[in-house]
């Protein structure tokens, strides 16, 4: 399976500029192949190739590998909309392979540059030691917000699946921004905090309206974003741990159509749509793929009115957001807990009525994943 892993790169003043015009070159040279490749009506890159290659490399002082990687840049652009004349900003990415860069003890990096080869320190973490063997392919040099990375294409091998014996099913929501089966939650109240913290920097920004107040903005939005995406990983590996621990599946929701379904309070808006769900379950489902670990998804419709004891659905089961008391059996539970029960539960019933020993990981291609789908959307 293939994953990107992020790599900071300590550089010198010195070299640090040296990447800076190695980048800006790189760009005014993709930039001319562009108009090229419009003019020409070419998406190509052997045929582009021809008519700019000894141009590129004589006038932008790239090397015979460059000029390719900058050809295939922008043929890559092109082939997206060939109506639209390509341009490049000065810091967008380069992209390197094996030809031009490589690894020195898994310390250092030696990257081609316009004044020579320059040896970078990277700054490694126990997880960046650990993945880097997985490296294979190209990489890009990324310049953001004002720190250079390698972003480094991984090939890891998953491991043999697990048949699993139960499901844990895991209930998503605002103020428990996870609840499993189990009965392992993560509250959301820190977090709710920090978003309310953003939020109204962000609304102090924008009546604000200057240059320096959209910059500021765009740099809150960034830390929000790494926020959101580092809880989201802490959450689905300890997930993904415990599932393999147990010898159990994971039961998700289907998350498609959620915000047409659910209705909250103006006031609540902004609360409802500001985590990223979606980038949790994708977590959850890589990380399990590599753990050999069960993922199915299932219609989440009524797992909140749904009695997980005696399967009576009704309304006035939720008597709150927190409390569930089922008016049939009397069964009384966390409701957030409940619902994640259901969802195992439902998560269990499909992959018996399949009967395929395989695991559903990619859910936007995967024919299994689609016939999982329409099973757990038939009338119950």
């Amino acid at each position: 399976m293939k994953t990107v892993l992020k790599i900071k790169l300590n550089l010198t003043k010195e070299q640090k500029e040296i990447l800076l015009n190695t980048m800006k070159q790189f760009n005014e040279a993709c930039n001319y192949i562009a108009g090229v490749a419009y003019e020409k009506k070419i998406a190509n890159k052997f045929k582009l190739q021809k008519f700019v290659y000894k141009i590129v490399k004589k006038e932008f002082n790239l090397s015979a590998q460059m000029t390719v990687r900058a050809i295939s840049k922008v043929c890559e652009a092109y082939c997206r909309d060939k109506k639209i004349l390509c341009t490049f900003r000065s810091d967008g990415a380069i992209v390197y392979d094996d030809r031009i860069i490589s690894f020195i003890k898994d310390e250092k990096v030696s990257i081609w540059t316009i004044s020579g080869r320059q040896k970078i320190q990277m700054i490694l973490g126990e997880f960046q030691r650990d993945q880097i063997k997985y490296r294979k392919g190209q990489l890009d040099l990324v310049f953001i917000n004002n720190t250079f990375y390698l972003f480094c294409t991984l090939d890891i091998k998953e491991a043999e699946q697990i048949i699993p014996k139960e499901f844990i099913g895991v209930d998503l929501g605002i103020v428990n921004l996870l609840t499993d089966s189990l009965g392992n939650q993560v509250a959301g109240e820190i977090i709710e905090k920090i978003r309310l913290k953003y939020l109204n920097l962000r609304r102090g920004l924008q009546k604000c309206g200057s240059k320096n107040a959209k910059r500021r903005l765009k740099k809150i939005g960034n830390k929000e974003a790494e926020f959101r995406k580092q809880v989201n990983h802490l959450i689905s590996k300890e997930l993904v741990k415990r599932a393999k621990d147990t010898n159990s599946g994971i039961s998700l929701e289907i998350l498609k159509y959620i915000r047409s379904r659910t209705t909250v309070r103006h006031q609540d808006r902004a609360k409802h749509s500001s985590w990223a769900f979606a980038q949790l379950q994708s977590f959850i489902v890589y990380k399990a793929k590599i753990s050999g670990v069960v993922v199915i998804f299932v219609d989440p419709r009524n797992t909140s009115r749904e009695c997980s004891k005696c399967h009576y659905i009704a309304k006035r089961n939720r008597l709150t957001q927190s409390i569930f008391y089922c008016i049939k059996c009397a069964y009384k539970d966390n409701a957030d807990h409940n619902a994640a029960k259901n969802i195992a539960s439902r998560g269990k019933e499909l992959w018996a009525s399949v009967n395929m020993p395989i695991a559903v990981h990619d859910v936007s291609t995967n024919d299994v994943f689609l016939e999982l789908q329409a099973l757990a959307l038939m009338p119950r």
